[in-house]
C-alpha cells in the first residue's frame, strides 16, 4: 500500500543517483537566487540541505512517512525497525515493484 500511495522511486536515499541530487541542488540554488534576498553561504547550505531532506522523503521508500500513521512522524524505516525488534529476525527491503493500470 505504501508504494502504491506514495510512489517512491528508490528504496534508500543512498540509491538516489548523484547527478539527480546535483540537479536538485541547482534547482534550489536557482530558487534562492530568484528570491532576491541575498543570504550568507552557510545559511544557503542549510536551506538546501533541508530541501534535500524533503526530497528524500518523496523519492526514497525508507525515508517516507508511513501512510497509516496519522501524525506523519513515523517513517517506513521505523516500522521495519519495530518489526525486527518484535520478531527477532532481520528485515531488509531490497527492491519493490509498482504496477499501474491505465494511461501512461
Amino acid at each position: 500500500m505504501q508504494i502504491a500511495a506514495a510512489n517512491p522511486l528508490y528504496v534508500t536515499r543512498e540509491e538516489v543517483p548523484a547527478d539527480l541530487i546535483e540537479k536538485e541542488k541547482e534547482i534550489y540554488k536557482k530558487q534562492m537566487a530568484e528570491e532576491g534576498k541575498p543570504k550568507p553561504q552557510n545559511v544557503l547550505d542549510k536551506i538546501i540541505e533541508g530541501k534535500l531532506e524533503k526530497f528524500y522523503t518523496q523519492v526514497a521508500l525508507l525515508d517516507q512517512p508511513y501512510i497509516r500513521d496519522t501524525t506523519g512522524k513515523e517513517k517506513v524505516k521505523d516500522i521495519i525497525t519495530n518489526a525486527v525488534a518484535k520478531i527477532g529476525e532481520n528485515i531488509v527491503v531490497r527492491r519493490f515493484a509498482r504496477f499501474r493500470v491505465g494511461e501512461e
